[in-house]
C-alpha cells in the first residue's frame, strides 16, 4: 500500500512539474516530431478569442492516478494552446461546489458519472456511457458557466480531456465561449466501438524491432528493460490521446525469457509508466514456456501440470502488475512451436492460458496467422490464403469467452491490397479482433509515403453479407470484430505499431498519420479517412489552409499511388518476399513454399481461387460474397488477380487489357510520386524549416524508388508476356 501511495505521489509531482514547465517556457522553435499530434501549439490571438470565456478553474472530482493525469494534462494543454493558467481547485470544497451549484463560480469539472451524480443526480447524458466513454457538457447554473468532462470510468475522463484539448487545438467550436451573454450548449457523448483497442510492438529483448523502421526499442536494450523509460511513458500518453487502452510490448515471436521471475519484475516498471495513462500492459508469450523455462518435460496444453504452471505464472504476474491486460500468442506458424506438437488444437492452447487469466480479468489474443510455409508450389490446389479459415473455422465455439482470435485484415500478409479475410464471417461463437499493420512492412517501410487509413476503411466497411441480405442486413467487418453481429462479449482492433527511439517515433513525420488514424478508427470506425487526416494535419502542422489542403491531398492519394507502382490488380506487393520485403522482386514470390504466389507465366497472371476450377478459396466466404468474386464478370478489377488467372489480354471493366493496365498504372504511380515533390514545395515557408527540410528529401527519394519499381515491374512483365506497351514506353513500339 505504501509503495502504491509513493508511486502515485511521484507520478503526480512529475505531471505537475510538466504542466508548470509548459506554463513557464515558450514553445520550442525546432520541431522534431517527438510531440506528434500533441504539440499543443499556441493558437493565434484571433482564434484564441473563441475561448475567452472558458472557465479559468479546473476542479477534479475523485482521487486516482488516471484522474490526476487528466487534471494535469488539461492544465498543460490549456497553458500551451491558449497561454492561460487554469487555477487548480482541490475537490468540491475548494470550488465552492454544492448540490445546488455544482459549478461554483465557474469551472471545468472533471470526474466520473458516479462522482457527478453524488453532487447532482439529475445531471446525466441522454445515453448510458459504456466503459471508457465520456460526456462533454456545457451548463449554466445560477449564472455560473460550467464545462463538464465526465466519464464512465477514470480512463473515460482522461479520454474526454484529450478530446476537449484536440477541439481547442484545432480551433473547433466548443460552446462559443466568446459569447457575451450566454453559453451555447455542447452536449456530446462519445463511446468506443469495441473494448479491445490495442497496439502490438514487435520488440525483441536485445533492443531490435522486427519490422520496425523507427529506431531501436523504447522498452528493451541488451536483454533487459531500459533503465530510462521516459520514452515509454511518452508513448503511453500518445496512445491514450487516441483512445488506445492496451499495448503488447514484445515480439509475437516471443522469447520465453520474458516470463522469467526476474524479468517480470523489470516488465513491471513499464506497467508503472503506462498506468497513469490508462494503458494496460500485455505480453506476447511462447507456448513452450512451461518446458523451456518452467522445468516441465512438456508444454502439452491438456497436461494438468502445464495448466498449473500457467496458473502460478499468471498469479505471479498479477501480484506485480495488478492491471495486467493478458497475452498475445503466435503458435504453429513460421517455425513457432504450438499445440500441434501434441496433436492439440489452437483452442486447447488458448483455453489453458485463458483459464489462468480469467479470475484476474485478463484475455488471450490468439493469432489466426497459422499456415504451412513449406507448401508445394507445383500443386495448383495449394493455397496459403485458405489456412486461417481451415485452421480456425472448425473450432468455432470451442474457445473460452476471454479468448479473442486475432485475424489479419487479409488472408495473406499485410499486402498493399487483399480481400477481407473470410474468417471474420466464419466465427459466429468466438470473439474476434482485426489485426492491422501500422508499421509499413510491405507498403514502403516509412521511407515512402503511404497513408493506410483508406485501405483499412475498405476492410472495416466491407459487408460480409452473412445473411446474403440487403442494406438492412449489412454485416460489415467493423461490426463483426466489435462483437455486435453475433453478440460476443469482447473483441476489437489491434494495430502492429513498432514505434522506436527515433525522435519522430516511426522514422518519418508523415508516417505518424497511420498511428493516429488507427487509434481514431479503433475508437470510431465510422470516421472518414478525410476527417481523420484533416484532424491529424491540423494538430501536427497547424491550420494554415494551404498546408492543410496540401498534406491532406498528398496523404489521401498516397495508398493508391503506392499500389499503382508496386502491386496492381490484387497481385500483391511484388516485392522480395524472401528478402527485405521492400525492393521490387516479383520472381521471389514463385517456386517456393511461402504461398505468396501470383503464378505469372508467358500466357497470363493471377491465382485461380475459384470454386469451380481453382483452389476453392472463394467457398470460404458467405454466398453473397462468393457471387461477387467467383464470376470474372463481377469480380472488381482491383482484386482480379487475387481470385483469377487470366491472359494478359483480358479486358478489365475499365476497358484496358491487364497488360496495358500494368504499364499505365506503373507510369501513373511514378508520376504521382514525383508530383508529391512539387506539392510539398508549395508549402515552403508555411511550416517550420526543420520538418520541411526533413520531408522534402524523403519525397525525392520516393520518386526515385517509384521509377525503379516502374521499370522493374514493367520490364519483368514485358519479358514474360512479350506484349509491348501500346504507348511505346516498354518493349517494341506498338504497331499502328
Amino acid at each position: 500500500m505504501k509503495s502504491t501511495r509513493l508511486l502515485r505521489t511521484v507520478t503526480r509531482l512529475a505531471l505537475l512539474g510538466s504542466a508548470l514547465c509548459a506554463m513557464q517556457m515558450p514553445a520550442l522553435a525546432v520541431e522534431t516530431g517527438a510531440e506528434a499530434w500533441l504539440r499543443y501549439s499556441a493558437l493565434s490571438p484571433q482564434a484564441a478569442k473563441k475561448y475567452q470565456r472558458l472557465p479559468d478553474r479546473v476542479v477534479l472530482l475523485g482521487d486516482s492516478l488516471v484522474l490526476e493525469t487528466a487534471h494535469q494534462e488539461l492544465v498543460r494543454g490549456v497553458a500551451q494552446i491558449l497561454g492561460r493558467t487554469l487555477r487548480i481547485g482541490d475537490g468540491r470544497a475548494a470550488a465552492g461546489l454544492t448540490a445546488a451549484n455544482p459549478c461554483g463560480k465557474g469551472a471545468i469539472v472533471l470526474g466520473t458519472l458516479t462522482e457527478l451524480h453524488a453532487l447532482r443526480p439529475e445531471m446525466h447524458p441522454d445515453r448510458t456511457l459504456s466503459s471508457d466513454g465520456y460526456w462533454l457538457k456545457t451548463q449554466k447554473i445560477r449564472g455560473s458557466e460550467c464545462l463538464i468532462v465526465a466519464g464512465a470510468t477514470d480512463r473515460g475522463v482522461l479520454y474526454g480531456v484529450f478530446a476537449l484539448l484536440s477541439k481547442i487545438a484545432r480551433a473547433e467550436s466548443l460552446a462559443d465561449f466568446d459569447l457575451a451573454d450566454t453559453i451555447a450548449k455542447i452536449d456530446e457523448v462519445q463511446q468506443p466501438y469495441a473494448p479491445i483497442r490495442w497496439v502490438n510492438q514487435w520488440d525483441n529483448l536485445d533492443g531490435r524491432i522486427e519490422r520496425g523502421y523507427g529506431g531501436p526499442s523504447i522498452f528493451f536494450a541488451d536483454g533487459n528493460v531500459r533503465g530510462d523509460l521516459t520514452r515509454a511513458g511518452q508513448y503511453a500518453r500518445l496512445l491514450a490521446s487516441i483512445g488506445i487502452n492496451g499495448c503488447t510490448i514484445n515480439n509475437v515471436n516471443a522469447a520465453p525469457g520474458i516470463l522469467e521471475d526476474n524479468f517480470i519484475a523489470q516488465v513491471g516498471r513499464i506497467a508503472d509508466v503506462f498506468r497513469p495513462w490508462g494503458v494496460q500492459l500485455s505480453l506476447s508469450v511462447d507456448l513452450s514456456s512451461p518446458k523451456v523455462i518452467g522445468g516441465l518435460d512438456t508444454f502439452d496444453p491438456l497436461d494438468p501440470r502445464v495448466a498449473e504452471w500457467w496458473r502460478k505464472k499468471v498469479d505471479e504476474i498479477y501480484r506485480r502488475i495488478p492491471d495486467f491486460g493478458g497475452f498475445v500468442v503466435k503458435a504453429d506458424s513460421e517455425g513457432r512451436l504450438g499445440p500441434s506438437t501434441y496433436g492439440r488444437t489452437p483452442a486447447d492452447a488458448a483455453n489453458v492460458i485463458a483459464r489462468a487469466l480469467k479470475p484476474h480479468g485478463g484475455v488471450v489474443l490468439y493469432r489466426a496467422f497459422v499456415y504451412n510455409h513449406h507448401l508445394d508450389w507445383h500443386d495448383l490446389k495449394n493455397d496459403r490464403a485458405k489456412a486461417a479459415y481451415d485452421n480456425f473455422h472448425p473450432l468455432d465455439g470451442a474457445f473460452d469467452d476471454n479468448v479473442i482470435v486475432q485475424i489479419k485484415n487479409g488472408p495473406i500478409d499485410f499486402q498493399v491490397r487483399e480481400p477481407v479475410s473470410p474468417l471474420f464471417a466464419g466465427l459466429r461463437s468466438t470473439n474476434e479482433a482485426v489485426e492491422l499493420q501500422i508499421t509499413q512492412e510491405y507498403t514502403g517501410q516509412q521511407r515512402q509515403l503511404c497513408f493506410l487509413v483508406p485501405m483499412w476503411k475498405a476492410v472495416l466497411d466491407f459487408d460480409m453479407r452473412i445473411d446474403d441480405g440487403g442494406t438492412e442486413n449489412a454485416t460489415p467487418v467493423k461490426d463483426l470484430v466489435a462483437g455486435r453481429v453475433f453478440h460476443r462479449p469482447t473483441g476489437g482492433f489491434v494495430g502492429v505499431a513498432n514505434v522506436g527511439m527515433d525522435a519522430n517515433w516511426l522514422g518519418s513525420p508523415l508516417a505518424m498519420a497511420n498511428l493516429y488514424g488507427f487509434g481514431r478508427l479503433a475508437w470510431d470506425p465510422g470516421l472518414s479517412a478525410g476527417k481523420i487526416v484533416d484532424e491529424w494535419t491540423r494538430l501536427t502542422f497547424g491550420d494554415d489552409p494551404l498546408v492543410v489542403k496540401t498534406i491532406v491531398a498528398m496523404q489521401l492519394s498516397s495508398w493508391h499511388g503506392y499500389e499503382s507502382y508496386t502491386g496492381p490488380l490484387g497481385a500483391g506487393t511484388l516485392t522480395t518476399i524472401t528478402g527485405n520485403h521492400y525492393d521490387p522482386g516479383p520472381e521471389s514470390s514463385e517456386e517456393n513454399g511461402w504461398g505468396q504466389w501470383h503464378r505469372a507465366d508467358h500466357t497470363g497472371i493471377g491465382m485461380n481461387r475459384t470454386i469451380a476450377t481453382g483452389t476453392g478459396y472463394i467457398a470460404q466466404y458467405p454466398p453473397g460474397v462468393q457471387k461477387l468474386y467467383e464470376s470474372l464478370a463481377d469480380c472488381p478489377d482491383e482484386l482480379l488477380l487475387f481470385f483469377h488467372h487470366v491472359p494478359y489480354t483480358y479486358v478489365l471493366h475499365s476497358g484496358k487489357t491487364v497488360i496495358q493496365h500494368v504499364y499505365d498504372s506503373h507510369y501513373d504511380g511514378a508520376d504521382r510520386a514525383r508530383d508529391f515533390i512539387s506539392q510539398w514545395k508549395t508549402i515552403e515557408g508555411h511550416i517550420d524549416e526543420e520538418r520541411y527540410s526533413d520531408i522534402l528529401p524523403r519525397l525525392e527519394y520516393q520518386a526515385e524508388e517509384a521509377a525503379v519499381w516502374r521499370d522493374a515491374i514493367c520490364n519483368w512483365i514485358f519479358h514474360l508476356s512479350g506484349i509491348p506497351d501500346e504507348k511505346g514506353r516498354v518493349g517494341a513500339p506498338s504497331q499502328r
